[in-house]
């Protein structure tokens, strides 16, 4: 299956060009650091691409302080991930382990020069993925969850976390090392917590404290106006970013929860062309984000506009749940659908212990060699369920109907059915939850009437709902809340909505075909009539 980038241990080290390394020294200044100095601390912003001439870089232990890996950045290298794109911070500490020259050049006139030189861009940009994927699978990161296993909060986190591919240390309470990190940061022994760095243990840690930590949250002047605002990341809205970006187009997108929107959730889509041997939705979508930053588009989250106005003079403002307030002469709207909430008692108390939207690594690592259920007949449940299957001991699918062929591919469909470690169960619903702190059981009702099953994991992936309610009544919508389009409010786009200058995409639009690809494609085309409104 194919993964977020290159492997940075196989991959065939190609150095920047001579040129190039003129071009940056034009663009730059160049500086000595002397040995021992911290060149990037944790949690410190990227703001300038290093490039080192002479000496040497080491990347340090974020506890210890002594070099982290057996590696260091030598002459002809740079310094850097893929968060350097969007204005990251870093993520391990950096330091001249001796007199080192480098060229310094400021981020934003890094940008600019890697959009004119799209060779020295192709190199730099591969570099930067190659080494993200490795920090995500090694886990290199000055971010520790320690208790994910016993506390919902922090499992929240690193469900954030592996979703939007940020690389995390994760201990089990009392273990050992995790013992050791409680102790340097005088915290007690049995205390789930989030350390950032060596001493800064978070109080009171959200998503969205660790990202504005990452420098994920929003860096936009209050005063400035955008060319559109997207509003959601899954793949219609990141389509559309990339695309407002080679547009040159000045655009922000929105995200309230994780990149991917729901195709991130999907563990294998093995139908989306250009991939034979499938690749996750999470992992698709990455790859979307970084050629849409190297165009210049941003991303903000985790945050979620609550409401939208247009006004006098024709600009949309948009309100954040922070209260800020964007302007944009264009939006795009791509939120897309959630699962809704089943009608049982308990489920949002058990949500994040052991109830579940998503089904990811970190959800899985929670359901091992257990019996888990999956409720929907979609292909998110499916995929699910095959994805779960390799580390449950048993998957159940849960469908209300009497047969799949209406809403899973057949590929999928016909998977399940000769998987020996899934079983489908039709004209069956979950009627009950049972369990203290943690999800423990589950009541089924189906034809031969209810009974209780034990399980640490229920999956929900049924009944979708469109994200429209901060629209503000501003655009016409269906009796089911999905956004109307082109021939239905009179509009010769089909992407265009009731409002001039809103446009739909995606799974939140009435009619559209609900497949990774249709959303991907019109993210991409509906750009053109963005431009045509902006610049009108």
């Amino acid at each position: 299956m194919e993964s977020l980038a290159g492997d940075l241990r196989e991959m065939q080290r190609t150095p920047l060009h001579d040129n190039h390394v003129e071009a940056l020294k034009k663009a730059g200044e160049i500086k000595t650091f002397s040995a021992g100095t911290i060149v990037g601390e944790i949690g410190e912003p990227m703001d300038h691409f290093i490039y080192v001439l002479e000496g040497e870089i080491v990347v340090l232990d974020a506890m210890t302080r002594k070099p982290y890996l057996p590696h260091s950045l030598g002459p002809t290298q740079f310094m850097g991930d893929i968060s350097f794109l969007n204005g990251g911070t870093f993520k391990l500490p950096m330091q001249a382990s001796q007199e080192t020259r480098v060229i310094c050049v400021p981020r934003k006139v890094m940008l600019e020069l890697m959009a004119k030189v799209p060779e020295m861009s192709d190199i730099v940009i591969t570099v930067f993925a190659a080494r993200h994927r490795r920090q995500v699978e090694d886990r290199d990161s000055g971010i520790t969850l320690i208790g994910a296993e016993s506390d919902r909060n922090i499992r929240r986190i690193a469900s954030f976390a592996s979703r939007n591919r940020i690389p995390v240390r994760m201990l089990e309470l009392q273990t050992e090392e995790a013992e050791v990190e409680a102790k340097e940061c005088a915290i007690a022994l049995n205390r789930p917590a989030v350390i950032f760095g060596k001493h800064d243990v978070i109080e009171d840690p959200t998503p969205a404290s660790i990202a504005e930590r990452l420098g994920m949250g929003l860096e936009v002047c209050r005063d400035e106006v955008l060319d559109v605002l997207i509003v959601g990341g899954g793949p219609a809205g990141v389509a559309a970013a990339v695309y407002a970006g080679a547009e040159g187009l000045s655009a922000l997108v929105i995200e309230d929860t994780a990149i991917g929107g729901q195709a991130g959730t999907s563990s294998r889509i093995e139908n989306y062309m250009g991939f034979p041997t499938g690749i996750s939705g999470g992992d698709l979508v990455w790859r979307g984000e970084v050629q849409a930053m190297k165009f210049g588009t941003r991303f903000a989250m985790p945050l979620r506009v609550v409401s939208l106005e247009k006004r006098e003079d024709g600009l949309f403002c948009a309100t954040l749940d922070d209260e800020t307030e964007l302007c944009a002469k264009a939006i795009v709207v791509a939120t897309g659908v959630q699962y809704r909430r089943l009608p049982i008692n308990r489920l949002e108390a058990l949500e994040g212990a052991g109830v579940y939207y998503a089904a990811t690594e970190t959800e899985a690592r929670y359901c091992r060699d257990s019996e888990v259920f999956v409720v929907g007949g979609g292909n998110s449940a499916g995929q699910a369920a095959m994805y779960l299957c390799r580390s449950a001991r048993h998957v159940h699918v849960l469908i209300r109907g009497n047969s799949l062929a209406a809403s899973m591919s057949d590929y999928l469909s016909s998977r399940l059915d000769a998987d020996p470690s899934v079983t489908v169960h039709f004209g069956a619903q979950v009627f009950e939850l049972h369990g203290g702190d943690t999800l423990e059981a589950i009541t089924v009702t189906g034809p031969d009437g209810p009974r209780k099953c034990e399980t640490s994991g229920l999956f929900i992936m049924a009944g979708a709902a469109p994200n429209t309610g901060w629209l503000s009544d501003l655009i016409a919508l269906d009796d089911k809340g999905f956004v109307k389009t082109g021939d239905a409010v009179g509009q010769s786009s089909p992407f265009a909505t009731s409002e001039p200058g809103i446009f739909a995409v995606g799974d939140v639009r009435a009619g559209s075909v609900k497949r990774v690809a249709s959303a991907v494609g019109e993210g991409s085309v509906v750009i053109s009539r963005v431009w045509e409104h902006v610049n009108a």
